[in-house]
């Protein structure tokens, strides 16, 4: 298996300003950008700088879109892997597509992106069926992990935070928690995604309780139908 066929190709670009954060979580990632675009002038001084970070939380709440975002913001390409190709592979093969794929980010100088990293990084003391495997598949990822160069970052996504090896969790500097939208934050982002369509068709009714992936799916799915109704009724 290839490396092309272990990455998802994905070219969207994302600002962070397009994104709601909480003002910790926003606070958190504008100091870790700062960070390396300053990252030789830290290093006169021997301040290493943060660039192992992780996003926990509800699924659909911005994990992805941080990632691509924070590689915006630092120009960087950003590598993101399917993980679920790569636990598909052929057993004893997982830990050397991991390998290639750290070394790929290290040479591109990348920020490489690892969603539902607890399939990877599961406790050595889980009742995995293959015990064996899964230690030999987290010290490997946590050698990785040490040696990864200060000029890469690595941000890695979970919604089970809490099956994580511990020791894993010991290498990142940054533990970012995403949780639901309140009401506030959700009629900010119906504001901001409404905007982009006729006024006449803004007036929908709110869902709450929902993630940010939720509100834009719901959002569009109705927007699809009552522009498809007007251009139908247009027709009669």
């Amino acid at each position: 298996m290839n490396l092309y066929e272990l990455t998802v190709q994905d070219t969207e670009k994302i600002a962070l300003s397009d994104l709601l954060f909480s003002d910790e979580n926003l606070a958190a990632l504008t100091q870790i950008i700062k960070e390396h675009r300053y990252l030789e002038e830290l290093k006169k001084y021997n301040l290493n700088v943060d660039n192992k970070i992780l996003l926990h939380g509800h699924s659909g709440c911005g994990k992805t879109s941080t990632a691509k975002a924070i590689a915006a913001a630092l120009n960087k390409n950003i590598v993101i892997i399917n993980l679920s190709t790569l636990i598909n592979a052929r057993i004893g093969e997982t830990s050397r597509n991991v390998k290639a794929i750290f070394d790929k980010a290290s040479r591109e100088n990348a920020v490489l992106f690892l969603d539902e990293f607890d399939q990877i990084g599961k406790s050595r003391d889980s009742d995995d069926k293959d015990v064996g495997e899964m230690r030999r598949l987290v010290n490997t990822i946590i050698q990785l992990i040490d040696y990864f160069p200060d000029n890469s970052l690595l941000i890695c996504a979970t919604n089970h935070y809490h099956t994580i090896d511990t020791a894993l969790l010991r290498r990142f500097q940054i533990r970012l928690p995403f949780e639901m939208p309140d009401e506030d934050q959700l009629n900010t982002y119906y504001d901001t995604l409404l905007t982009t369509f006729p006024v006449h068709l803004q007036q929908i009714t709110r869902k709450y309780n929902i993630s940010y992936a939720e509100t834009k799916d719901y959002i569009h799915t109705l927007m699809k139908k009552q522009i498809i109704e007007e251009l139908e009724n247009s027709n009669i």
